[in-house]
């Protein structure tokens, strides 16, 4: 006998045995708290000012577009974040579109006010001298934060390698691993691909795929979207999701050789997902990425760079 084969049954036995006490989940503290051993570690941090909190913000939004352009989630011009403005909740701010993403700081970034798609502030990309965002993205975002308004402060979308080869199936992610739980009956498999998004039917079509509270969905040949209550969640959502897909399709071509995939259980994974959800938990999820993307760029001040130079005009 393999010892693979004696290493299994050997551990099947264990596991029968384990007693009921010992498999008790502890429901008493926060995720946080329970994952820190010794001082916890903070959630989601809280501004005396709005400018402050804006300017926090767009930071991280940079750095997340700088993440996403160091994980290769680059396809052209395509590929959009937006986050609401924390003190005009009717505005979303948006990346100029044909910034390269490894390019962007806070001060690259547009506000929009959601209903009427008007400029707020901001002066776009630099390169070309005008302030053009991407329609087709606009018209997602704006669908989206208007169907969740309460929930939903920050959408990722974009077009990557793994995303858009696990979409061409149509299927849902299945339970393989640990991580991918936290997306347990929160994503969406959206199938009604109806071309690059150039009407509000579409955008609301996938906004509507999002009820009432998924944390993302996969688009039928097209990518992935991602949601969250920051732009640190949602970003790192999106990370999840692709990286989940690429572990899909590498279990599917072992499935293909005849090798049986072995699933997390619906217990064990709804279990995952009520850990998995915690807002703070999920900001916490995304801060090393971020902090190593900031200070690659020469720190907090290089990444805020042309922040102070935006103006809100709501006039």
């Amino acid at each position: 006998m393999a010892p693979s084969a004696i290493i299994d049954e050997v551990s099947a036995a264990v596991v029968g045995k384990t007693s009921e006490k010992t498999t008790e989940k502890d429901t008493s503290m926060t995720p946080l708290r329970a994952l820190s051993h010794g001082d916890e570690l903070p959630g989601i941090p809280q501004f005396p000012t709005f400018v402050e909190a804006r300017r926090h913000t767009l930071i991280h939004m940079a750095a997340t577009f700088r993440f996403f352009a160091r994980q290769g989630f680059l396809e052209g011009q395509s590929g959009h974040i937006s986050v609401r403005d924390p003190e005009f909740p009717g505005c979303i701010w948006m990346n100029p579109l044909s910034r390269h993403f490894f390019m962007m700081t806070a001060g690259d970034m547009l506000l929009l006010d959601i209903q009427t798609g008007r400029f707020v502030a901001g002066s776009g990309n630099p390169a070309v001298q005008g302030r053009t965002s991407n329609a087709a993205g606009y018209l997602i975002h704006r669908a989206v934060h208007q169907a969740r308004p309460h929930d939903v402060h920050a959408v990722c979308h974009a077009h990557t390698v793994a995303g858009r080869a696990w979409a061409a199936f149509g299927r849902p992610l299945e339970m393989l691993t640990q991580d991918v739980c936290t997306l347990y009956g929160k994503h969406a498999v959206y199938t009604q691909y109806g071309g690059i998004v150039f009407a509000d039917d579409e955008g609301r079509r996938i906004a509507d795929a999002l009820k009432p509270d998924h944390r993302g969905a996969i688009l039928l040949n097209h990518g992935l979207i991602t949601v969250g209550e920051t732009v640190d969640e949602a970003g790192f959502l999106f990370g999840l999701m692709d990286r989940s897909c690429r572990i899909q399709l590498l279990a599917e071509a072992a499935a293909a050789n005849g090798i049986e995939k072995r699933y997390v259980s619906d217990e064990e994974a709804a279990y995952n997902e009520k850990v998995g959800a915690d807002a703070g938990l999920l900001y916490r999820e995304a801060q090393p990425d971020l902090e190593f993307e900031i200070e690659a760029a020469g720190g907090e001040e290089a990444m805020a760079k042309g922040f102070d130079k935006l103006v809100v005009s709501m006039e």
